[in-house]
């Protein structure tokens, strides 16, 4: 494939991008204007940066990949992702904006009051952004690899890296805001037009849409694509299935990159306002996942979605996969140290220039190449406004940190984190990227929303408590991703894919177990003023 037309739209997009950053950079010379924008985003604005902030690289590579392999059972990513944005309208958004200032730490130190508590839950949101991060990053690589072939996919992560560094170091949360925005439309309106094209191939019929998916030869399966259990089979498909649905809906709750996006808006009704606005956008754009899933396994084919892998990669690729390690170890053997598999994150690019030629290919892949920028600037400014307000100002410095050295170790945490995010990448690059995120919601499920839910709705909740479901939640969701499938294959001890079934528990019976064993009159007294506050907003930040 030409590379011109990939390099000018890539050039295009980045180049918007840094006019904005360069706009921004000028009002993010404050904590509260880097952190929060000043709170002066609005509902409707706030609505498209969460949808761009959800639209990941997980959801247009990802999931159309899974629905293009598994059909009816890779579309319940798509469920999974949507229903959670009810948990987040019903439990958190208003309750959030009012009581917090910057982080999720905020909300639940509001009440329990502690050094140990705003650490922990500092630690955990570290995590969590983390994990995330790796799969966005793992995607460009996926899509830069497929236009720009003659660059290993390494190069193409370090690229990422160094934008979003850019974004966040000089356009703190107002550039992050308005990236995202741009992503958002370009992404729905890449997603439409494929969705379009792929009905249009049928002549606008869904019967013989639906009566074409249905003969796509399987791979591995004598089923079609639009019955279930092609993914969730066996004695465990519908554990698996469970625990997935369990990660995806709780874990939006408590996504500190979602959650820090309510401290960017003026009011709770604002808040109210984005939420209602982003599950409208994000409504619309995972109904197209499973046109351009479908339409990738019926037009493209299963057997043509693949990419050059590695050999290390195919180490890892065979570590999942058993059953093809003798037809990887023979095109090893012929092809040296490059072998091509299957790889279904790359479904949606080789949709588009199957539909729209060299051009719509390079159109798609930049856009993914901009989401992909967008949500990692997003994560950047987490974790470090994270490190920076809840780990440095208030628990190393006490709260006597001036503005210029928390804005300084905010930015060196952005310089560091975006280091660590870069070199993860590479190592774990083989992964498909909705499966990477789905254990991030699982982290977050299982350390965060515990102890959140319980800080607002429960009278006898303590400091204790807080920390013993941060702790379990996070260790137990950790420990059992190790020892499951996904890192150690057909040796795993743990059987499950997904961890959410076994750790949301376990976070949840240790938050309850501490309350119980470490009651704490101080955290109750303060109970009625934050529901005052959660409730009413008297007191916030305006």
């Amino acid at each position: 494939m030409n590379a011109q037309p990939s390099l000018i739209m890539f050039g295009v997009f980045v180049g918007i991008t840094l006019v904005v950053t360069y706009w921004a950079s000028g009002q993010s010379t404050t904590s509260r204007g880097f952190y929060t924008a000043h709170r002066r985003i609005g509902g409707l604005q706030n609505g498209w940066a969460i949808a761009g902030d959800y639209m990941s690289a997980a959801s247009f590579l990802g999931i159309t990949g899974l629905v293009a392999f598994y059909g009816f059972d890779g579309f319940m990513y798509s469920v999974g992702w949507l229903v959670a944005y009810l948990a987040v309208l019903f439990l958190v958004a208003e309750q959030l904006r009012n009581t917090g200032k910057y982080t999720m730490a905020d909300l639940i130190s509001f009440r329990l009051r502690g050094r140990g508590v705003r650490a922990i839950a500092a630690v955990s949101t570290l995590a969590i952004t983390l994990f995330y991060m790796i799969a966005q990053m793992v995607g460009s690589g996926l899509v830069v690899n497929l236009l720009l072939p003659q660059f290993p996919d390494y190069v193409a992560i370090g690229a990422v890296g160094v934008l979003m560094l850019v974004y966040v170091l000089f356009g703190g949360m107002l550039a992050t805001t308005w990236v995202q925005i741009i992503k958002a439309a370009l992404l729905l309106a890449t997603a439409f037009l494929l969705t379009l094209l792929v009905l249009a191939h049928y002549n606008f019929s869904l019967g013989a849409f639906l009566n074409a998916a249905t003969k796509v030869p399987v791979l591995g399966n004598a089923t079609n694509l639009l019955q279930p259990g092609l993914l969730y089979h066996g004695p465990l498909g519908a554990w698996n299935l469970i625990s997935l649905g369990l990660a995806l809906v709780l874990g939006t709750a408590g996504l500190p990159h979602i959650l820090m996006r309510f401290f960017t808006v003026p009011s709770a009704k604002a808040a109210r306002i984005s939420v209602a606005w982003a599950m409208v956008l994000v409504g619309a754009f995972y109904l197209t996942t499973s046109f351009m899933g479908l339409g990738a396994a019926t037009i493209v084919g299963q057997e043509h979605i693949g990419k050059r892998m590695y050999a290390g990669q195919a180490i890892q690729y065979i570590a999942h996969h058993p059953e093809e390690q003798q037809k990887l170890d023979n095109q090893l053997a012929h092809d040296g140290y490059i072998v091509p598999v299957a790889n279904n994150n790359l479904a949606a690019p080789l949709l588009a220039g199957n539909l729209g030629g060299p051009l719509l290919t390079a159109f798609v892949a930049a856009v993914a190449f901009a989401t992909i920028l967008a949500v990692v600037a997003g994560l950047t400014i987490t974790a470090s406004s994270t490190f920076a307000h809840d780990i440095w100002f208030n628990l190393i410095r006490n709260g006597k940190g001036d503005e210029t050295e928390q804005l300084f170790v905010a930015r060196a945490t952005a310089i560091i984190v975006g280091a660590l995010s870069i070199a993860l990448s590479v190592v774990l690059r083989g992964f498909n990227v909705a499966f990477l995120v789905g254990l991030a919601f699982a982290v977050a499920a299982s350390a965060n929303v515990p102890v959140i839910l319980l800080s607002l709705w429960w009278r006898r909740f303590s400091r204790g408590g807080a920390i013993a479901g941060m702790v379990s939640g996070l260790v137990s969701s950790l420990a059992l991703i190790a020892i499951s499938p996904v890192a150690m294959g057909s040796h795993a001890i743990f059987p499950l894919d997904n961890p959410g079934l076994i750790s949301i528990p376990i976070g949840l019976l240790g938050a309850i177990v501490g309350t119980l064993v470490a009651p704490d009159r101080s955290s109750e007294q303060m109970f009625d003023q934050l529901q005052v506050r959660a409730t009413t907003g008297l007191g916030a930040e305006v």
